[in-house]
């Protein structure tokens, strides 16, 4: 696909519907509208506005991140991006979730932030369990990782809740030393199970 070509595409519209949320791929048109014009993407959204966006971790840095990977991507990185959390009822924007980008030698990473006043209500955990399940469909997938910071006690009870194990050290993030996480397609398939 060329430039031109790809210009012109447009993401499919991909949602999951957990118990209380509405999660949204993100593509071009909303991610353009969280940077430039957020009362848009609320509506995009079908929305209220949010009194704070965006939520924790969720700089200018990695909105411009992930707008331009979506310029990128071709129909087979439909929701290996960005996803917007909207709970269901009543309507609203509590955070975002999503992969940094599509499978490569059968690992995806996921990152997960919710809005302080939507924090510790469970949203993060059902997002995250709703998009690794969505990622364990595709077969390339055979381990999700995710990283944080070993202070971020919350991050790692969402991780743990997921099924995700401790396997060490992860990269060094802004001078910042993370930890990982991992979830192996063996271990989710265990865990449904029981």
């Amino acid at each position: 696909m060329n430039a031109t070509s790809r210009s012109k595409f447009r993401m499919p519209d991909l949602r999951l519907l957990t118990s209380r949320l509405e999660l949204v791929a993100a593509t071009v048109e909303l991610a353009q509208a969280e940077i430039n014009n957020f009362p848009s993407l609320a509506q995009l959204l079908d929305t209220p506005r949010p009194a704070s966006w965006p939520p924790p971790l969720n700089d200018e840095h990695s909105q411009q991140h992930f707008l331009a990977s979506l310029q990128k991507a071709e129909a087979s990185d439909a929701g290996w991006n960005l996803w917007f959390c909207v709970r269901r009822e009543p309507r609203e924007l509590v955070g975002n979730a999503g992969f940094k980008g599509s499978p490569a030698d059968g690992l995806v990473e996921i990152g997960y932030s919710m809005l302080e006043t939507h924090q510790r209500h469970g949203y993060a955990t059902e997002a995250v369990q709703a998009l690794v399940g969505w990622a364990f469909q595709n077969r390339a997938v055979q381990r999700v990782v995710a990283d944080t910071l070993p202070e971020l006690i919350p991050s790692i009870r969402v991780m743990q809740k997921s099924g995700f194990v401790f396997v060490g050290d992860g990269p060094i993030e802004d001078g910042m030393r993370t930890i990982r996480y991992e979830l192996s397609r063996e271990r989710f398939q265990t865990l449904a199970l029981e």
